[in-house]
Formats: structure tokens, C-alpha cells, sequence
């Protein structure tokens, strides 16, 4: 009599998880129930969330769930915040493939109808433009990210209209009315000779003695009409 073989006891599988479009909120102490709604319904993660899967879940016939998506959402944020870049370097660079990859196909598109359909030819060569020039952008802010360029602090010169010019950093001077002699003499540049006072002022006005005696009356001929006798 042969004996059978004793088979393992099989063992419990767990259940799976259950993929929901309902996102779970938590209860916190000293909130009320409106204020978690309005948070999560007004948090930039969750709604981004939420249009992610509006988008990929045609690609997924099994759907994803709503909360994981908030929850990897969360975490590639925090990695970023973290100054871990990598993930969106990644981004990027896949993002100009597929944008390259839209220019070739409407490019080609293009080239089909081009001896029959014009304005169809000019339709899909201006999308494959679109594509070509969104993937060169997507392209600069990569190279942007790796190689950020330097950031130098020069100081400028503000040109106002006419001649005038304000330099920036430079101490404004002293006022005149703050020297030490607020009244100046009118001297010659390069030499030793004095000015000649100002007739036209009065001599009340002044608060420095003339060394200059006043000038005499000057006789004028009384015929101004310059005719001879």
C-alpha cells in the first residue's frame, strides 16, 4: 500500500486591495470636518492628482487608485522640495522624446498628402512645428536645470533724460550750507587774481567790505544825439 504524499497546508492569500475613486480623509484633532474637505479640495496635490487620472486611466483598463496617486504625487513633491531633481530631469527628458516623436509622425502625415491635399499638408506641418518647438523648449529647460547659468551682481549706472547721471554705491557729498565757509570767494581757476564785484548787487546785501572804492559820477556830454557844433 503506497502512501500519498502530504501536501502543504495552502496558504491564506490576501485579500486585494480594492481600487477606489473615492478619496479617504483623515479626522484632525481641533478641525472640523468642512475645513479637511475644503483642504483637500483645494490642495495643489490632490486636484493634480485627480487630472493625472483623468488622463491615464484610459491607458489602464484596471484604473488606478486615487489615493496612491495622491500618495506618490506627494512623495515626488517632497523629493523635489528635498532637492532631489532627478526625478524631473527624467521627466523632462521624456517628455522631448515623445514631443519628438509627435513632429516625425506629423511630419510624415504631411509628406503623404502634400501632392494632393494641400491644406491637410499645411494642418499637419504646422502641428509638426508645434511639436518641434515645444520639444526644443522642453530641451533648454532641461539643459537649464543641469547647468544653471551664473548669476552675476554688476552695478549699473541709472541714465536720467538729458545729462545727467546717477551712479549707484556712491556716497552723496556734503551739502554746502553744511561746510565749515558757506560764503565762497569767486576766484579764477590757475590764478591769483580777484573777480570784479557785482555793481548790480547792493552793497547792503553784501557782508564783506569792498576793498574797491566806489567810482565817480561820470559826466556825459549833454548832446546825445551825436551832432557837432
Amino acid at each position: 500500500m503506497t502512501k500519498k504524499p502530504k501536501t502543504a497546508p495552502a496558504k491564506p492569500t490576501e485579500p486585494a486591495l480594492q481600487k477606489t475613486n473615492t478619496l479617504l480623509l483623515c479626522r484632525q484633532e481641533g478641525k472640523s470636518d468642512e475645513l479637511v474637505m475644503a483642504e483637500a479640495a483645494l490642495d495643489s496635490i490632490t486636484k493634480n492628482a485627480l487630472t493625472a487620472l483623468n488622463y491615464s486611466n484610459p491607458s489602464f483598463p484596471g484604473g488606478t487608485d486615487i489615493n496612491q496617486s495622491v500618495h506618490v504625487i506627494r512623495g515626488k513633491a517632497e523629493r523635489v522640495q528635498a532637492g532631489d531633481l532627478s526625478e524631473v530631469e527624467a521627466m523632462l527628458t521624456a517628455q522631448a522624446t515623445a514631443l519628438d516623436a509627435i513632429f516625425n509622425e506629423m511630419a510624415r502625415r504631411a509628406a503623404l498628402n502634400i501632392r494632393t491635399y494641400l491644406p491637410v499638408t499645411e494642418t499637419y506641418m504646422r502641428m509638426a512645428l508645434k511639436a518641434q518647438s515645444q520639444c526644443r523648449t522642453t530641451i533648454e529647460a532641461l539643459a537649464e536645470i543641469k547647468n544653471p547659468r551664473p548669476v552675476a551682481f554688476v552695478k549699473q549706472a541709472n541714465f536720467a533724460h538729458g545729462h545727467q547721471q546717477v551712479n549707484n554705491g556712491v556716497p552723496p557729498g556734503e551739502a554746502p550750507s553744511h561746510g565749515n565757509n558757506p560764503i565762497q570767494s569767486n576766484e579764477l581757476l590757475g590764478a591769483g587774481h580777484e573777480l570784479l564785484p557785482d555793481t548790480r548787487a547792493s552793497q547792503a546785501e553784501s557782508r564783506i567790505n569792498s576793498p574797491v572804492e566806489a567810482m565817480g559820477k561820470i559826466y556825459r556830454a549833454a548832446n546825445r544825439g551825436g551832432q557837432g557844433h
